[in-house]
């Protein structure tokens, strides 16, 4: 048996500036459900954990957290208390210089359909779908300057391996 069998990739972390803007768009926009927060009040922090569960989260916190911490794919927020108030708090995306990080990525059925609707929420855009040389594909701003592609799975997969 390989050793690594039961690893799951569980969350990716981004800092955030302010949840009372960033939840409403990973929430209202994406479509995302809070599954679970922590608030640390002794380090000034909160974290936030964001998926597509395809089950429901148990009701008691206890058992909640122990799920939450065996899904796939979680997106982690991370709020340190104070910086949406601070001006000079910004965080690097990781797309510009000294580039690090690049992206997250959501699946979505139909890229075009995903846009239209974005466009409707006043989304902004790093990149259109038929803008560029890799068509079918968008990549959107979240309100902390972070960007996340949107694909389609037959969109990405004719894109990758053409016939």
């Amino acid at each position: 048996m390989n050793p690594t069998t039961d690893y799951v990739l569980n969350q990716t972390m981004l800092r955030i500036k302010d949840p009372a803007v960033s939840l409403p768009f990973y929430q209202g926009i994406l479509g995302m459900s809070l599954l679970d927060q922590f608030d640390f009040p002794d380090l000034s922090f909160s974290l936030y954990f964001l998926g597509y569960p395809t089950e429901a989260a148990p009701e008691n916190a206890r058992e909640r957290a122990a799920w939450v911490f065996q899904q796939p794919a979680l997106l982690e927020l991370t709020h340190n208390w104070g910086t949406e108030a601070d001006d000079s708090s910004v965080y690097h995306n990781g797309n510009d210089e000294p580039r690090g990080f690049g992206h997250i990525g959501i699946s979505v059925p139909d890229v075009y359909r995903a846009c239209e609707r974005f466009d409707n929420l006043g989304v902004t855009y790093v990149k259109r779908p038929d803008d560029g040389s890799m068509k079918g594909l968008a990549f959107i701003k979240d309100p902390d300057g972070y960007w996340i592609e949107i694909l389609s799975p037959s969109g990405l997969s004719d894109l990758v391996r053409p016939s």
